[in-house]
């Protein structure tokens, strides 16, 4: 038994395995994790697409190959179906359809697999050989962000420690992936958006490395900021504290301060920064409320309060506290509606997406 970064401990075994259209046997000494069932659909197998054997499948194994281009997995017995890390019962942490969404996800790859079969290698080491959504999680941000100094391998256990030992950061994953879904009508699948929308994959790396900042780990969750900057274009200090169900919708250009706090269910769009004002230090950045929409080039500076439900217009500059469902714009930004009597939003802006209302003619601010 070996250990991860974080002390939780992994079961190495040796598994033999198959390659698709390959009888030779591999061995390869894989760390196994909690496994979950799931079913497979039933369908006459088409002999001129590569077929992804549906019988190994059946029980979705985590496993982080030695090498990148080679995929390992074995069926699993039911015991070992229900064994944890501490010996205990599996449960099905992923609570809202958590782990219908992780089964969810493993069809959407074949389908996508059966399209376009030059994907066959890719979506078996990203999904289909994982066990669950932090597994893949873990393997996927760890090919992302490794480079010469810094092995996808050694990144891929730092990265399952942090997830096995903080259980809410699944279902804060899966609420984003759920968000990404509902909100941006570019996003084709939860599987599309869990391998290629680098909003949600900085947001996930961010919320890792947040973990390790939280637990005095300050110069790692540092290093692990600037390799998603540089991978992502994304740069978000991992003492930033981010809630659950948020969209960063492009992301390219989004820069988020030590300090500041987004609330749960937040859409930001590109080349957003929510940063100092450059003379203060402390608490020194924005505080995000609930449900706000900010618009793509907007800048809200210093520790001044979004409040619940607000929208930000495209290209704003905010200094001053925005109230409640109000809509803000300009540069430097002002009410719509006025400050003494701002015209109030019925609707949650960030879960409508809606950058447009309040336009009466057209020399009105468009957001």
């Amino acid at each position: 038994m070996s250990t991860n970064f974080l002390g939780s401990p992994f079961f190495l075994k040796n598994v033999t395995i198959y390659p698709p259209n390959n009888n030779s046997m591999m061995k390869l000494s894989t760390f196994t994790m909690t496994a979950c069932l799931h079913s497979s659909k039933t369908k006459t197998p088409d002999p001129n697409k590569p077929q992804i054997d549906d019988h190994v499948y059946n029980y979705a194994k985590y496993c982080r190959p030695n090498f990148p281009d080679h995929v390992s997995q074995t069926p699993i017995s039911e015991k070992e179906l229900h064994i944890t890390k501490n010996g205990g019962i599996l449960e099905d942490i992923e609570e809202g359809g958590g782990f219908d969404l992780w089964v969810k996800m493993q069809d959407e790859a074949r389908l996508d697999v059966e399209q376009e079969p030059i994907l066959l290698n890719y979506y078996k080491n990203s999904i289909l050989a994982q066990d669950s959504t932090g597994s893949a999680l873990a393997y996927h941000l760890s090919m992302k962000l490794c480079n010469s100094s810094l092995p996808s391998d050694t990144l891929c256990d730092l990265f399952m420690g942090v997830l096995t030992e903080d259980e809410e950061l699944i279902l804060d994953v899966t609420a984003d992936l759920r968000a990404v879904k509902e909100r941006d009508p570019a996003c084709v699948s939860y599987v599309h958006c869990f391998l290629n929308f680098k909003g949600f994959l900085a947001c996930q790396a961010h919320r890792i490395a947040h973990r390790l900042w939280s637990k005095g780990r300050k110069i790692l969750a540092l290093v692990i900021q600037n390799r998603v900057s540089e991978v992502f274009a994304v740069d978000i200090h991992p003492g930033a504290k981010i809630g659950s169900g948020i969209l960063l919708d492009h992301a390219t250009g989004v820069v988020i301060g030590e300090t500041a706090v987004i609330g749960n269910n937040v859409s930001i769009l590109h080349n957003v920064t929510l940063g100092g004002t450059g003379k203060a230090c402390g608490d020194r950045h924005p505080k995000i409320g609930d449900g706000v929409l900010i618009g793509a080039g907007t800048c809200v500076l210093g520790n001044v309060r979004i409040e619940d439900g607000a929208k930000i217009g495209a290209g704003s500059v905010v200094l001053m506290e925005v109230p409640a469902r109000t809509t803000a714009v300009g540069n430097p930004a002002r009410l719509i509606g006025g400050k003494e009597n701002p015209i109030k939003l019925d609707k949650i802006p960030s879960l409508t997406m809606d950058h447009t209302s309040h336009m009466s003619e057209w020399s009105d601010y468009v957001i």
